[in-house]
């Protein structure tokens, strides 16, 4: 007896499982993922040179051109990059968050040669 792919049994017409089966393209919701949701909170680094917030920018977040302070080159779209600002600035805490500056993540490892 050949197989079949069809359900032996229809849900119910009103029902959520019966709208969703006839649907090819719904799916179920997508699970969280942790990596995407820690990487918009900022962490914190100690380094020679003072206290950094680092955040973590994902390449589907990336939406504009950034210049990295580090090497002077384009971060383009679509790029994962870290977006840094100090903590500890001597102008206060609103002037530094707005001088953040977006690095590549190499570069940020490496600034102490620069």
């Amino acid at each position: 007896m050949p197989r079949s792919n069809h359900p032996r049994r229809t849900p119910a017409a009103g029902s959520a499982a019966g709208r969703n089966a006839r649907r090819k393209w719904a799916s179920a919701p997508p699970e969280g993922d942790l990596e995407r949701t820690r990487a918009g909170i900022p962490r914190r680094e100690s380094g020679p040179d003072g206290e950094w917030s680092v955040r973590q920018i994902t390449a589907g977040n990336a939406a504009k051109d950034y210049r990295c302070p580090g090497c002077g080159q384009i971060i383009p779209p679509g790029t994962a990059h870290l977006v840094v600002w100090q903590e500890d600035s001597l102008l206060g805490r609103q002037t530094a968050v707005e001088g953040r500056r977006h690095w590549h993540n190499h570069c940020w490892r490496i600034r102490r040669r620069y």
